[in-house]
């Protein structure tokens, strides 16, 4: 009978800032793609070290190919975690890389309505959870990009969005307010796959972890 052969293990890279930070990682525990992700319109590479897949996609996109088991592990923000309703998964490493976070921000010097506030975001659910644990009636206004014009136009009263620098809301005359979280790049592992493929991707964390910190 002809040996088993393990198929490689797939991992899912949010494209980006994301996966511009996270390569470098993933290259100090030996795992680097077979040909220059930068620049290439492929969404799927080999590894030079023949034991691994790397598949990248939008960020939004990572924990749906963790969760349907399309790939074994995913890196992405907290923010896309904090979004995404899936749970068959696991959280399992922080990089602590691709640093930023989620904030509120309102036009520079306005002072916040008594009445519903509306506020405009991609982040829906984190926003939701956020105005709810304080108490606030609000308007969700689900915008895909481009929030922050989205007061100086009159269509809401202030955003919650990604924070890096703060140069894009002081540009369109915004000021960050609350932080609502902190965000950073994690490690999300398929329910199944860790059980089926336990010590790989145990191994795999513990040197993740390890280059993580080192870095």
């Amino acid at each position: 009978m002809a040996p088993r052969v393990e198929k490689k293990l797939t991992i899912a890279l949010n494209r980006g800032r994301v996966l511009a930070e996270c390569l470098p990682v993933l290259a100090r525990v030996g795992i680097e793609p077979d040909e220059p992700i930068e620049g290439s319109r492929k969404l799927v590479f080999d590894s030079k070290c023949g034991a691994v897949r790397l598949i990248v996609v939008r960020g939004d996109d990572v924990p749906t190919y963790v969760e349907y088991g399309a790939a074994d592990l995913g890196i992405t923000g907290k923010d896309t975690l904090l979004e995404h309703a899936g749970a068959d998964y696991y959280e399992r490493l922080d990089l602590g890389i691709g640093r930023c976070r989620i904030m509120t921000a309102s036009p520079i010097g306005a002072s916040e309505p008594s009445g519903t506030l509306r506020v405009a975001t991609k982040l829906v659910r984190v926003a939701t959870r956020h105005f709810a644990a304080r108490g606030r009636q609000v308007q969700i206004i689900r915008l895909a990009g481009a929030v922050e014009i989205a007061p100086v136009l009159g269509l809401a009263d202030c955003i919650v969005d990604i924070v890096d620098t703060g140069n894009t809301l002081e540009a369109n005359g915004l000021e960050a307010r609350e932080v609502v979280a902190e965000v950073t790049a994690r490690v999300i592992v398929n329910r199944a796959s860790s059980k089926t493929r336990f010590d790989e991707i145990e191994a795999l964390l513990d040197r993740l972890r390890k280059a993580a910190t080192k870095r």
